[in-house]
């Protein structure tokens, strides 16, 4: 992306085909991200240390089968501070995995919300934002909508340790890491990409 920016929001639609029934490591929707690609290639396993990367999915999380699928929507995020060399999940409950029993410092404005699955076989607007954090400052966020009405907000952020870093990609996905059941679908359409919010084309 040319020039790099700051900030950036990601509107699409988009729905899962039915029956999805993945548990376990898939990234299944979009992506925002700051050289988090070398040449084209993705770099997973390598932290972020505040100065060669940041990434933010927003995504549905599955991690077992008593789970309603496709699981509820999360920010996986490889930021300076997680807690796994894969990144977290940052969930609009306040909770983070791994380790969910330690709490994550989201700061005073931060409000918990409860989680939500999306239906399968169903259309949705989804929209996210990143807003990279000034360099030495907390005030980075990510946030998410669906259909219009905020989901999560996550403020307090600390993804970069220099300005220099800035947002260079953003992506849609549906990669699984096994799929015993079967070839199965996921549907985009109406992506837009904005330095502010752009919501749904209409509101159902």
């Amino acid at each position: 992306m040319s020039p790099e920016r700051d900030v950036l929001f990601l509107r699409y639609y988009s729905k899962f085909q039915a029956p999805f029934d993945v548990v376990g490591s898939s990234h299944n929707g979009s992506s925002i991200s700051a050289h988090y690609f070398i040449n084209g290639q993705a770099t997973p396993g390598v932290p972020a240390d505040g100065r060669n990367k940041f990434l933010a999915n927003l995504e549905n999380w599955r991690g077992e089968v008593a789970t309603q699928s496709p699981g509820p929507l999360n920010i996986y995020v490889y930021h300076p501070e997680q807690r796994s060399q894969w990144g977290d999940h940052f969930f609009p409950t306040g909770i983070v995995l791994p380790n969910s029993s330690q709490r994550y410092d989201f700061g005073a404005e931060f409000k918990t919300r409860p989680d939500v699955t999306p239906e399968l076989d169903r259309w949705y607007c989804y929209e996210f934002m990143v807003q990279a954090n000034t360099a030495g400052q907390r005030n980075g966020r990510i946030a998410f909508w669906l259909d219009g009405k905020l989901l999560a907000d996550f403020p307090n952020l600390r993804l970069r340790d220099v300005d220099a870093l800035k947002i260079d990609r953003f992506g849609l996905s549906f990669h699984i890491g096994s799929n015993p059941n079967g070839a199965t679908k996921k549907w985009y359409d109406n992506v837009v990409a904005a330095s502010s919010y752009v919501g749904p084309v209409f509101r159902p």
